[in-house]
């Protein structure tokens, strides 16, 4: 067995470094965890999700196929609506 010998300065900042990463983690871990409805998404978030163009996600709202909230010029939608607009618009093939 090997004895490693390192300076106490040292060893303190390898175990914040550690003690960093498992606190990034637990708040990592807690996001995933949340419900999607705490969460909200701003236009590019959505077009990029949707894979959609600025005007198309425009016809959505104008349509009433997305709910939305506004504030000033930036719009946001609710994770959970995105996702059930996805749903609502799932095409299911027959035999997959």
């Amino acid at each position: 067995m090997n004895v490693i010998t390192i300076e106490s300065d040292a060893f303190r900042q390898i175990i914040e470094k550690i003690q960093s990463l498992e606190d990034k983690f637990v708040e990592m871990k807690m996001e995933a965890e949340s419900p999607l409805s705490d969460r909200w998404l701003d236009n590019q978030d959505v077009m990029q999700l949707l894979k959609v163009s600025k005007r198309t996600l425009q016809t959505y709202r104008d349509e009433d196929k997305i709910p939305f909230a506004q504030v000033g010029n930036k719009i946001y939608y609710k994770a959970t609506d995105v996702e059930k607009f996805l749903k609502k618009n799932y095409r299911k093939i027959r035999n997959f």
